[in-house]
């Protein structure tokens, strides 16, 4: 996800999707572990999504 569209997201929505994506981060990592995943990379993009998710969160809780 984008910046853009993650900002245009409520709070409730950005705590399920956060919530989804922690769980895709840790699915990868598993199945990762087990067999190599063709595409590592989705690993990091899970990841990295989840922290934006994060991130836009914490700066509407504190705004």
């Amino acid at each position: 996800m984008k910046n853009k569209e993650i900002k245009e997201l409520s709070v409730e929505s950005l705590i399920e999707k956060l919530a989804e994506y922690r769980k895709q981060h840790a699915d990868l990592k598993m199945a990762h572990f087990v067999t190599p995943l063709e595409n590592p990379l989705q690993i990091r993009n899970a990841r990295r999504t989840a922290a934006r998710l994060a991130t836009e969160l914490t700066k509407r809780d504190n705004q």
